[in-house]
């Protein structure tokens, strides 16, 4: 009668067993692919929901136009242009110097600069040169960036331009400089 009443507990299902849901195992194996949607998901929405800056609509006008920089790159170094610019927080000023074969440049210029990843944030600055080469512009605030410095003349003969990493870099110094193949 033991041996029976033993084989009859084996084989009697347990009642004390806890539904699927109420164990960790699941919930970890279901943790792995769930992440994977959620990412995925986000994935999609930054790709449908942002415009692609860096994609040029019309290539080959943007390809003779690279052929006039270089021209006005030459003329640059012609005319030995140099240029440093510094931005003065406390001042809320953006002051610089463009100098000619060593002498002060004068004139009105025009300065680019160029965010790294947000279109929005570029800045179109104008200032006229004094007598010494000088200017200064209102800049309330400069974004902490990496920039690209563009610095041309009014008339769009010339130009200038550089990397500058704010506040990393205090000040950007630019110089106009034959290229390898017009040595």
């Amino acid at each position: 009668m033991t041996a029976m009443k033993s084989a009859a507990m084996m084989s009697a299902p347990a009642t004390n067993v806890k539904p699927w849901y109420r164990h960790i195992w699941p919930w970890l194996l279901i943790l792995g692919p769930l992440s994977v949607v959620v990412a995925g998901s986000y994935t999609a929405w930054l790709a449908f929901s942002r415009q692609d800056a860096l994609v040029v609509d019309d290539y080959y006008r943007r390809g003779q136009s690279i052929n006039q920089d270089l021209r006005r790159d030459r003329v640059a170094t012609g005319l030995e242009l140099a240029s440093m610019l510094r931005y003065d927080a406390a001042a809320g000023r953006l002051v610089g110097t463009v100098s000619s074969h060593g002498a002060p440049y004068t004139g009105r210029v025009f300065l680019h600069l160029v965010h790294s990843t947000q279109p929005e944030k570029d800045l179109n600055l104008e200032a006229q040169l004094d007598s010494h080469g000088e200017f200064s512009i209102a800049l309330p605030m400069l974004e902490m960036a990496n920039w690209q410095v563009l610095l041309e003349n009014g008339s769009r003969e010339w130009r200038l331009n550089g990397a500058w990493t704010w506040p990393h870099q205090k000040a950007v110094a630019m110089r106009a400089e034959a290229s390898p193949a017009a040595r």
